[in-house]
């Protein structure tokens, strides 16, 4: 499988394919809310505006599994736009690791192995996606969105 065969659903419900964004280097996170850690979503709006034109997209995915969630991907998209300014497209509530895990997160997880192997270790994992739909890196959860700007730069 490829990147483009899947489907995801925005925070409103609306399902698209990733195929939209044939072409162009993405930046997937899984996003939670109520992290330590949501200082991130600061400097990933950043990168977000400054390589938008040059393509660069960042999907923000809420997840629960570590309890550090609201509800919905909703009300996460709201707080998200709210308390941190984000613009990106911020997506339904979806797991991402287990059985139950969203097939997209089982593909990106298996291309890219972290310090738990094939598992997300906890919020903000970042997977890197070059212009050919390649998961060509992953980064850890404490690594900050701007400490791996030269990574994004060579996707562009």
């Amino acid at each position: 499988m490829n990147i483009y065969d899947f489907n995801v659903t925005l925070a409103n419900g609306e399902e698209y394919s990733l195929e939209k964004y044939k072409g162009k280097p993405m930046l997937i996170v899984n996003t939670a809310t109520k992290c330590g850690l949501t200082g991130q979503f600061d400097e990933l709006e950043q990168l977000y505006k400054k390589y938008e034109d040059d393509g660069l997209v960042v999907l923000g995915f809420p997840s629960d599994q570590f309890k550090q969630e609201v509800k919905s991907g909703a009300e996460a998209a709201e707080a998200c736009r709210l308390s941190y300014g984000v613009t990106f497209p911020m997506h339904d509530l979806v797991n991402v690791n287990g059985s139950e895990a969203h097939p997209l997160f089982k593909h990106v997880t298996e291309a890219t192995k972290g310090i738990l192997g094939k598992s997300v270790k906890w919020n903000f994992t970042k997977f890197l996606v070059d212009r050919d739909g390649n998961v060509v890196k992953r980064f850890a959860p404490t690594d900050k969105p701007m400490s791996f700007e030269k990574e994004i730069k060579n996707v562009l």
